[in-house]
């Protein structure tokens, strides 16, 4: 049997997140079918519209770096398909980094070019896939941590890491630009 209508849970998140900090100032939409946008955002008159991509990762947070728990909030793996990413319409890519223990998730909203240009950049490899883990921290910052060693992911969580194209902290729970791309 053939659903008549889903919502996966980052689509939902990211609705709710929207409605309930911007709702007075812009209105959520869904697609009735799939185009490879699963949001759509307009200003309240429905005059200027944006489009977002979605992706849900949870916590991922190994229970053995129990050092680590106390400063991440969360470390969500993400896979994303290159090709889908390079013909992407629409205007941001939202992650959902779902944490087991925080109260909310954390958000990073993206615009689709800056996340291209870094996937050019930093995942250079030609594979299909692009394997991605942005981790959260308690003093909200952000961070691409795949491939990096105990001891850098030792550093983000003291606060003391430095590496300003894996930072991903301008962009983490920053639902301004959308309402600003509404302004017009």
């Amino acid at each position: 049997m053939k659903p008549l209508f889903t919502v996966h849970a980052g689509e939902y998140l990211v609705g709710d997140c929207i409605e309930s900090r911007l709702g007075d100032r812009l209105n959520v939409w869904i697609p009735s079918r799939d185009t490879g946008i699963d949001l759509l955002v307009t200003n309240r008159s429905n005059q200027r519209a944006t489009s977002l991509q979605v992706k849900f990762g949870k916590d991922y947070l190994p229970e053995k770096r129990a050092e680590l728990r106390h400063s991440l909030r969360c470390l969500a793996w993400f896979t994303l398909g290159r090709a889908k990413l390079d013909n992407s319409r629409a205007e941001f890519w939202v992650f959902v980094l779902y944490a087991f223990e925080a109260d909310m998730p954390d958000y990073l909203v993206i615009p689709t070019a800056n996340l291209q240009k870094y996937v050019a950049e930093a995942h250079a490899s030609k594979s299909d896939k692009v394997q991605i883990y942005f981790s959260s921290t308690q003093s909200d910052r952000c961070w691409e941590t795949r491939g990096l060693r105990n001891a850098e992911m030792e550093q983000i969580a003291s606060g003391s890491y430095n590496d300003p194209i894996r930072d991903f902290t301008r962009y983490l729970n920053q639902w301004a630009v959308i309402e600003d791309k509404l302004k017009g």
